[in-house]
């Protein structure tokens, strides 16, 4: 797929997410390079639409290239294009990203994957607004504005020599760095609303009815490594997965998580302490929040357990005792202590 046309929307309104958007919306009206710098799921390919999308070339092509999805081998004949018979496989000439961005904008996503013979054939198209197809000796004139996207600090790329420095000259004209969500805690109640209802909608909820309580901790205390794309994924199944009346209550933010699920695996680093056989699988340690004393801690955390553990079990409360290592009596118990009794039978 070479175009990116999608009903996706630009979500956030903390200020470093929102000065990041205006500095690629004063960017987009230039006729020139802009560097998106962002880790996994920050929305790179979003600011890349948006500044197409302001800009004159509007309606024209928005080309799209994941540099970090082709063999190296590959990567020059998709950006450059090839002739009839340039290497074995091409049995007829095809064009390549940028001949068909001509007049647009070429979206060259994790640009720090390319080689360094691919980047020097990319300096050349952009100094010279030409690029020349393998197997040809014939140049073709192109007029394409480049936005490229990366996860590094490609500085850092120049000093190991592993990047052409007068490529990053050439890119950088303006650079728009994307907060990570973690930076911009304002907005994850406002994108886990967004991507609620949205995934609500779509599977016939006849109405929003929000998150609880619980699930409010948890969207506000997992740190988030994969971002907005991270954050929508969970919310999204944990509305899918939610059964019960009233508010969701838990975010279902480790699809793998089960009291099942398989112990093998990797071996233990050396030194680390082997498990006790037959013990129960340790749960992840509940964040740190300097502003709560440790009951309070204890008790949310246990709560959370708790509501997971009834979740998977499908509040059947005689299976989520077994499951968890308590007896009945013992659940009903820990249940009633947090308002939690009618749950399940």
């Amino acid at each position: 797929m070479i175009g990116m046309e999608r009903a996706t929307q630009v979500v956030g309104q903390s200020g470093p997410f929102l000065d990041a958007l205006e500095r690629a919306s004063r960017a987009a009206a230039l006729d020139r390079p802009v560097l998106v710098i962002g880790e996994r799921g920050t929305g790179k390919e979003l600011v890349a639409e948006r500044l197409h999308r302001l800009s004159a070339r509007w309606d024209q092509p928005l080309v799209v290239m994941n540099c970090a999805a082709l063999p190296e081998t590959l990567i020059e004949a998709e950006l450059f294009g090839h002739e009839a018979g340039a290497f074995t496989g091409a049995t007829k000439a095809r064009t390549g990203r940028f001949e068909e961005a001509d007049g647009g904008t070429l979206f060259l996503d994790e640009l720090g994957t390319l080689s360094m013979g691919a980047q020097e054939r990319l300096l050349r198209a952009v100094e010279y607004g030409e690029v020349t197809r393998i197997g040809s000796s014939r140049p073709i004139r192109v007029d394409v504005r480049i936005v490229a996207a990366t996860n590094e600090h490609l500085p850092d790329r120049v000093d190991c020599g592993t990047f052409r420095a007068d490529l990053l000259d050439r890119l950088s004209f303006e650079v728009v760095t994307l907060p990570p969500l973690r930076a911009r805690p304002g907005d994850i109640m406002v994108l886990a609303d967004f991507f609620g209802r949205r995934m609500a909608a779509e599977i016939g909820r006849d109405e929003w009815v929000g998150f609880g309580p619980n699930a409010v901790d948890q969207l506000m205390e997992h740190r988030w490594p994969g971002n907005v794309r991270e954050l929508r994924n969970a919310v999204e199944r944990s509305v899918y997965r939610w059964e019960r009346p009233g508010a969701i209550d838990l975010i279902e933010v480790d699809p793998f998580a089960s009291p099942f699920r398989p112990r093998g695996g990797a071996a233990p680093a050396a030194g680390a302490a082997a498990p006790v056989a037959g013990a129960p699988m340790a749960e992840p340690a509940a964040p740190d929040d300097c502003g709560e004393d440790f009951k309070t801690r204890v008790n949310r955390f246990e709560r959370q357990l708790l509501t997971r553990a009834m979740a998977e079990a499908r509040y059947n409360q005689r299976n989520c005792a077994d499951a968890i290592g308590l007896t009945y009596d013992q659940l009903r118990h820990a249940l009633k202590r947090h308002g939690m009794l009618g749950q399940g039978g």
